[in-house]
């Protein structure tokens, strides 16, 4: 009842089992760049972060250097 593994494997097993290996190595290169992308983004973030906050800092500076403005006067409506 029990059938006897061949000694050699099929052509077919043969074929699924390189299929494998390259789905595997395709996946394993897809996450390595989803991983890159990912560290890119970050990066920008950071660099986009800095150029914002020094954006702020120097409008914060300059309101602070510069006069209020004068606030206007309303004329009565006729």
């Amino acid at each position: 009842m029990s059938a006897k593994k061949p000694a050699e494997p099929s052509v077919e097993s043969i074929a699924r089992s390189e299929r494998k290996r390259l789905a595997a190595e395709e996946g394993m290169r897809a996450l390595a760049d989803v991983e890159r992308q990912a560290i890119e983004v970050r990066k920008n973030m950071a660099r986009l972060r800095e150029v914002r906050e020094a954006k702020e800092a120097a409008d914060e500076a300059l309101r602070i250097a510069l006069p209020p403005p004068k606030k206007r006067s309303r004329k009565p409506a006729r």
